[in-house]
């Protein structure tokens, strides 16, 4: 793996790493080539469940150097292929999570777009500032911003180029979460942690299903026919073993701990 991206497992989450911070963790070509290899990797491994990207020394990611592009088009610039970002044309199996702090802005927005889920941190800052500099968005940013937030708000942000501030991206539904400065890595790794908890083929499932939804589905009943047949083969494997444990009073009153058995005299529904 190149240095430039750092990989951690940790009790079946992987962390995954932008490691340029004297470049606000700017993506180069061998960056980005780094990032899908340690994606696909992800995806590879059976005992990895979640990961978790972000970006060290203070800021998620603050897009593509463009000191690569002002020398030299790169080779990711070509026909259509790897995204220049790295993995932004990937599809995981697996959901992966943003850990957004600083900035996370340009083609560093589109990699958090690309996450299923974003952890953002109440000082972060995201945008579409590539604006200013005559870059466009190709990782994503005009497909995923738009099914995220709605067009008229995506238009807001990718027209203009302005920042949009956590607090504001969290009543857009950009940011899933707003935590405080400096945790945005230890929450995105507990909520990591939370999603293994649950029986993972039925959520890989629903997952997939919602992405088809959203992006290759033709029509309302094609989407609800790929949902049915996407989702009834797992009723055999998880849903008839998930309903005993309900029937034996485990996780009723919205409880979302599966392993313990209440005492039987005060479960109810």
């Amino acid at each position: 793996m190149s240095g430039t991206v750092k990989v951690e497992q940790h009790e079946g989450v992987t962390l995954i790493g932008i490691n340029r911070p004297e470049k606000r963790n700017c993506v180069n070509t061998p960056t980005a080539e780094a990032l899908l290899k340690a994606f696909q990797e992800f995806d590879a491994d059976e005992s990895s469940k979640v990961a978790v990207l972000y970006g060290v020394g203070g800021n998620f990611c603050a897009g593509y150097d463009l000191k690569e592009v002002a020398e030299d088009v790169p080779v990711s610039l070509g026909p259509y292929g790897r995204g220049p970002m790295g993995p932004s044309r990937f599809e995981t199996r697996k959901p992966v999570i943003a850990a957004v702090e600083g900035f996370a802005v340009a083609g560093g927005l589109e990699l958090a777009l690309w996450c299923d889920l974003r952890v953002v941190e109440e000082t972060a800052v995201m945008g579409v500032y590539c604006r200013r500099f005559g870059v466009p968005l190709i990782d994503g940013g005009t497909v995923r911003l738009p099914a995220i937030v709605g067009v008229g708000r995506a238009l807001d942000l990718i027209l203009t180029g302005r920042a949009i501030k956590a607090k504001e991206a969290l009543e857009w539904g950009i940011a899933s979460r707003l935590v405080a400065c400096g945790t945005a890595i230890g929450q995105a790794v507990k909520l990591a942690q939370e999603l293994l908890k649950f029986p993972q083929e039925c959520m890989l499932a629903d997952r997939t299903s919602v992405y088809n939804a959203v992006f290759s589905a033709k029509s309302l009943q094609e989407a609800l026919q790929f949902e049915h047949e996407n989702g009834c083969p797992v009723i055999l494997k998880e849903s008839v073993q998930g309903a005993k444990k309900f029937i034996g009073g485990v996780g009723r009153h919205g409880k979302f701990n599966l392993h313990t058995r209440p005492d039987p005299a005060k479960s109810k529904l």
